[in-house]
């Protein structure tokens, strides 16, 4: 019976996620207050029962008491954000923390599965997320001086990278952060959200070539922290947060396409002057040649997404543990070998349907600053989940960033919690322009 259940547990998973990802896209078909709310409602319902199966099987492969209880925490933790985002702010976007709830439980599922202890740690700094990430509408809602607060930014943005590069704990051939006790910082992830504003903060107003040019030299000096300190998916991530904000700013095409010049001199610079970029470029071109070497990583993914196939060996069933950092860098591979191709494509529309409701946040602003916040956070999250799942599956070299609220990390996911939860300050903030217009065009009336 046991193994029957596992067996047919995976076909389940698959509807849950499919039900889930289509009614991710049908909300946007409805103006209807109350279809859109009975479809939020079967979300959460998707979402338990897919979280429900799946701590059922790993129960079942390995009976532990421990399992039920941490089971039960994290159901009380969904309820628990659910109730309290909708009671604290209940015009939210509850697209974006259906899809968070989602996220982070998928995250859960496989990271338990594979380091029950490195689960416990995820849950942690998921409840320390949700209490800040629950003060931070406000901020954003009621604090009118973000904009012009860009010195503050741009400083702590540059200090903090540059606190990492002389004195950082290297990880892998990288500075990334601190460690202190059992925990490590990475000051990139919080780095990612200070830049967002800074350029937005400098850009909303003037955007004269003066003013370009030195919001560009402090962009350039970020990236160049990050180049030096190797840690180069956070590099590229800024880079090109800077790109498509300062095009949207400007409206003027030569800035990108100048950056992406300047982009291209820097990479060949790069390729030639950085051993570990050579690596990565090598394992990216043929990592069955190098699998001894370099091409392990790589080849190890492929196989298992290979193995899993479209519908997975099912959760317990495969041996996501073979592949390297399967918790973090490499989940998505881990996902499709036990879950299936399937799973992932789902994982996929359901990160774009966050893009699109990001992008809808940030195309109905009057103000301009926050027009451009809404949209860096939007590419700075897009753009991770591309260089992630695009290293994973060998479209682009592997870049060893993290799956924004799916992968093992504590500064990666707190950051991401907040960055969806400014999104939701913006939304909120949004929504209370469009009251104020409304009563004013009913005064005129």
């Amino acid at each position: 019976m046991t193994n029957l259940i596992i067996h047919f547990s995976k076909y389940v998973i698959i509807v849950l996620m499919i039900f889930y990802t289509l009614y991710s896209f049908l909300v946007f078909t409805y103006d209807d207050e109350e279809r859109q709310a009975s479809l939020y409602r079967k979300q959460n319902v998707l979402t338990l029962l897919f979280h429900f199966i799946c701590f059922l099987v790993i129960y079942l492969e390995e009976p532990k008491i421990e399992t039920i209880y941490f089971y039960g925490a994290q159901v009380v933790f969904f309820l628990a954000a659910i109730i309290l985002y909708t009671t604290l702010y209940p015009r939210i976007a509850r697209v974006i923390l259906n899809h968070m709830l989602m996220l982070l439980s998928i995250g859960l599922v496989m990271i338990t599965r594979l380091r029950f202890e490195q689960g416990i740690r995820q849950f942690v700094f998921m409840v320390l997320a949700l209490a800040v990430s629950l003060i931070v509408p406000v901020i954003v809602r009621k604090v009118r001086s973000l904009a012009e607060l860009r010195l503050i930014y741009g400083i702590v943005g540059v200090v903090s990278l540059l606190a990492v590069l002389v004195a950082g704990g290297i990880s892998n051939g990288a500075k990334l952060g601190f460690t202190i006790g059992p925990v490590n910082i990475q000051p990139s992830e919080f780095v990612k959200l200070l830049f967002v504003f800074f350029v937005a903060s400098s850009l909303y107003k003037k955007r004269d070539f003066r003013n370009v040019c030195i919001t560009t030299i402090v962009a350039a000096a970020h990236v160049l922290i990050l180049v030096i300190s190797r840690d180069l998916g956070a590099a590229l991530i800024i880079f090109v947060v800077y790109l498509v904000m300062l095009y949207c700013a400007t409206g003027k095409f030569v800035y990108p396409l100048a950056g992406l010049a300047a982009g291209s001199i820097a990479a060949f610079g790069a390729y030639h002057l950085f051993s570990h970029v050579q690596a990565r470029v090598i394992a990216w071109k043929d990592p069955i040649a190098s699998y001894d070497e370099q091409g392990y990583q790589v080849a190890q993914s492929l196989f298992a997404i290979g193995t899993g196939g479209w519908f997975g060996m099912g959760l317990c069933q495969g041996m996501p543990e073979t592949i390297p950092v399967a918790t973090s860098d490499f989940i998505f591979s881990a996902l499709c070998e036990e879950m299936g191709i399937f799973f992932g494509l789902c994982l996929i529309l359901i990160c774009l349907s966050c893009y699109m409701m990001f992008l809808n946040v940030a195309m109905k602003f009057r103000s301009v600053f926050y027009k451009l916040v809404a949209l860096g956070l939007g590419t700075c999250y897009i753009a991770q989940t591309f260089l992630n799942i695009g290293g994973v599956i060998k479209f682009i070299p592997s870049t060893g960033v993290t799956l924004p609220l799916v992968s093992y990390g504590g500064s990666s996911l707190i950051s991401t919690m907040v960055m969806f939860a400014i999104v939701q300050g913006l939304y909120l903030l949004r929504e209370d322009e469009e009251r104020i217009i409304e009563k004013k065009r009913q005064k005129s009336r």
